[in-house]
């Protein structure tokens, strides 16, 4: 019975000990499709362990992985590509998104609805949003009566309300076109689509961080926001890790 024992220890642990050997170092190089421009700024995730890396400025990566695992790529304005490991280096072709593809659709709507309302304002003799430069109230090469509409008229400040409500949906339509559902499902591996909507709810990028953030920044800040979530029972109160 002892002896029996010890053959399934060492079976086992040689098993482990194998399994083990296959994560190697996956080195590839990454090229906007049907092209030889290199890409940087890639995501590299490799889908089983969730381990994720950024390719370098000449589109160059490696990554720990096995020969099989599937290796998710991504990068902001090109669709996602998916590929298996390889160990033989790797060739990645990224394929650029489609200027219809439905965030910009929505995203060019809005726009153009938003700037049709204003030009309707600037048919109405508002051309400064609202806030017309000092040198509008000059007697001579400016226009007082003009400056003083422009400040105290009641479109006029229906023209700052709707610009201050303009820049706010402009901005948010950006946040979406990086920050959504498919995003986050990717990145946290979570398949409950309440859960994750909740997470978003309770976390989500501002523009002006969006900004400064590239695919790897923000890959990395939604991953420590959604274990500090998981950790504190989907609390509304998200620390600001950064």
């Amino acid at each position: 019975m002892r002896f029996k024992l010890l053959l399934l220890f060492f079976a086992l642990s040689g098993w482990v000990m194998a399994a083990h050997a296959q994560q190697t170092t996956i080195k590839g190089a990454i090229y906007k499709r049907i092209s030889s421009e290199r890409l940087s700024g890639v995501a590299v995730t490799n889908v089983k362990t969730n381990v994720f890396v950024l390719c370098d400025t000449q589109g160059g990566f490696a990554i720990t992985a096995a020969p099989g695992d599937t290796l998710l790529f991504t990068k902001s304005g090109f669709t996602p590509q998916k590929q298996t490991a390889s160990a033989y280096g790797m060739v990645v072709y990224m394929q650029p998104e489609m200027q219809l593809g439905e965030v910009r659709i929505v995203g060019q709507s809005k726009k153009q609805e938003m700037a049709d309302i204003m030009k309707t304002y600037r048919s109405k003799g508002l051309y400064f949003d609202g806030k017309p430069p000092v040198t509008t109230f000059l007697p001579i090469g400016g226009s007082p009566l003009t400056g003083l509409y422009e400040l105290f008229g009641k479109e006029a400040k229906n023209l700052r309300r709707f610009a201050r409500y303009q820049k706010q949906e402009l901005e948010a339509t950006e946040v979406d076109k990086r920050y959504n559902k498919p995003f986050v499902i990717r990145v946290t591996g979570e398949t409950d689509s309440a859960k994750v909507q909740q997470f978003m709810h309770f976390y989500r990028p501002s523009f002006e961080d969006l900004k400064q953030w590239g695919e790897y920044d923000l890959i990395k800040h939604t991953k420590e926001q959604w274990e500090y979530f998981k950790k504190n029972g989907g609390e509304d109160r998200l620390q600001k890790l950064y």
